[in-house]
């Protein structure tokens, strides 16, 4: 958590790959991942995407069928068997807390659903590759509270089976949906700590007033 510009889509664009180390600018330190050691312009980003899944905050829906959206990536890892498909959509679409509301439409265009189900549907593409992390960059942002509710069930069933890293800068959402928080400020990694002690008793002043709803 931490207010905008404070480094959150920064830290998780490395985690997936996303950056490139050998821009202009200053880099200091190790990001490792299980399986592939210290991170750099080297790392096999290929296979990086295929263990860290990302959803972002605007969710892009392919111009396509809902289940066409699904099985994009399977699709991909030359997976050709129709009943393959056709139970890895029905899986990743009720893991993201979709399929009840999409299973008899999904001929029709993804672009068709509201919001909220592309959201949920980008969310379910991203399950169907089976990724162990999963990042998640203000994936409810703009969302309605009925929209938000049910991404954050979701989340909670996850949680189970991955590792979920939610970026977000809505305290409230931060202390119902985690269990361990990390509050970034202007680049830096002020506090981390399990959810519930650094909301009741953070160690660092900034981190209580930024709860606090003092600056943001």
């Amino acid at each position: 958590m931490g207010p905008s510009a404070s480094g959150k889509s920064s830290f998780i664009s490395v985690l997936n790959g996303m950056i490139n180390f050998e821009d202009e600018g200053r880099f200091e330190g190790e990001v490792r991942i299980d399986g592939f050691g210290e991170l750099s312009d080297k790392t096999d980003h290929v296979a990086l995407r295929k263990k860290v899944g990302t959803v972002f905050a605007t969710p892009i829906p392919l111009p396509r069928s809902i289940y066409e959206n699904v099985v994009f990536g399977s699709k991909l890892k030359k997976m050709r068997r129709r009943s393959e498909l056709n139970a890895i959509t029905e899986e990743s679409l009720k893991k993201a807390f979709l399929w009840d509301e999409v299973k008899n439409r999904l001929s029709e265009s993804a672009l068709k659903l509201s919001g909220g189900q592309q959201q949920r549907l980008c969310l379910a593409r991203t399950l169907a590759l089976k990724p162990e992390i999963i990042l998640l960059d203000e994936p409810c942002s703009g969302l309605d509270p009925i929209s938000t509710a049910k991404i954050e069930e979701a989340l909670s069933e996850l949680k189970k089976d991955h590792t979920i890293i939610l970026v977000s800068n809505n305290t409230k959402q931060i202390a119902r949906a985690t269990d361990f928080v990390a509050f970034f400020y202007m680049g830096k990694l002020i506090e981390f700590g399990p959810t519930e002690k650094v909301f009741t008793t953070p160690e660092d002043k900034m981190t209580d007033d930024y709860i606090m709803g003092k600056f943001g």
